[in-house]
């Protein structure tokens, strides 16, 4: 495998992306619709439990199994006999925790662009209808692991102007993020909101989403490709985070969690190349954070392969992702996507995170 042929997961994507003029992030926005009435019984409460998938705020969840929980984790291991995985001493979750107990399939990108992934690309209903397919799909690949459907947003986004700052990035309005929890009700689905952060950093682009990382269904993804610590314009090379990036974002993200009474939250890192995340044995993990390492590259299949196997198995962190693209996998010989059941043949762990450009 040639590492200069390595998988680029949106490189192209600055020289398609429409700059948004008009994107300030803001509260002029609509509220997001986080509160609902308290049923009046207790079959009333369940259903709206089910109907609402985390919307409304709890106090108080119930501890996990630990027995299952290990169960699940050797399972997701998948017959691995390098001792990587499961990880060791690693800790277990908060209750409420979504892993290993589902498997997250989400649909990525922005409302803004239909070049930047599936999320933006069909009219809504359209886009849903296609989610709840794939995650049937995946059902049926594997049974005995139910899935939790999301919606992965980029909430900020990378782009070829340098805007009034010279950061090279747009936040999206508040109005755009409110627009995705509203579908993703709909669909009884979780959010992820993503940030590609150019010529800013973390630490400043993080606590600007605080108030939708307050409510239960809302996770967070942070992507190395678009963190140019060098001040090289983003899209020119592929950027990076260090372990205490990682390790900002985890502490940020618990303390949110436990000051608002939250289920653990899902932090996903993208990742396809070894200079995209440095000193990984110094990343921290947390009872209230589950950290997944998503490998984020596109490509033929056997590229992928090798990407997963040396970048994703051979550094083990927590969990694993894996990211399929509708169009750029199929570009090159033999022209084919995989399906979930290649995906849980191939690869060791199973991933547990699965996205769809």
């Amino acid at each position: 495998m040639k590492l200069k042929n390595v998988l680029l997961s949106a490189t192209l994507l600055l020289s398609t992306l429409i700059l948004l003029p008009g994107c300030s992030q803001s509260d002029k926005g609509g509220k997001t619709d986080s509160k609902k009435t308290a049923p009046k019984t207790a079959a009333d409460s369940a259903k709206a439990e089910a109907a609402d998938t985390l919307s409304v705020k709890k106090s108080d969840y119930p501890p996990i199994d630990h027995k299952l929980y290990d169960s699940l984790m050797k399972f997701n291991a998948h017959g691995d006999t390098t001792g990587r995985w499961p990880v060791k001493n690693t800790p277990y979750p908060i209750g409420g925790a979504i892993l290993p107990f589902k498997r997250v399939v989400a649909f990525y990108g922005n409302l803004y662009s239909k070049k930047m992934g599936i999320l933006g690309e069909l009219p809504p209903n359209e886009m849903l209808a296609k989610l709840k397919g794939e995650v049937k799909h995946w059902e049926k690949a594997d049974p005995k692991t139910p899935v939790q459907p999301a919606l992965h947003y980029i909430a900020v986004v990378a782009q070829g102007d340098g805007g009034k700052d010279g950061k090279f990035r747009y936040r999206m309005p508040f109005k755009q993020i409110d627009s995705v929890l509203a579908l993703a009700k709909k669909a009884h689905a979780i959010v992820f909101l993503d940030v590609q952060v150019a010529l800013s950093n973390i630490q400043a682009e993080l606590p600007l989403l605080d108030k939708y990382l307050a409510l239960p269904q809302v996770h967070f993804g942070m992507d190395p490709e678009f963190s140019m610590k060098d001040g090289t314009k983003p899209g020119r090379k592929i950027g990076t985070y260090d372990a205490a990036d990682i390790n900002y974002v985890s502490d940020h993200l618990a303390k949110i969690v436990k000051k608002n009474g939250l289920p653990a939250k899902i932090l996903i890192v993208h990742r396809f190349t070894k200079k995209m995340v440095t000193n990984y044995k110094n990343i921290k993990l947390h009872p209230e954070i589950q950290l997944v390492m998503d490998m984020d590259g596109w490509g033929e299949p056997d590229l992928k392969t090798g990407t997963y196997r040396y970048f994703i198995n051979q550094e083990p962190v927590q969990f694993t992702g894996f990211k399929l693209f509708y169009k750029n996998d199929i570009k090159k010989a033999p022209h084919h996507m995989l399906t979930p059941e290649e995906v849980l043949s191939r690869y060791k762990p199973y991933p547990i995170y699965i996205q769809y450009q």
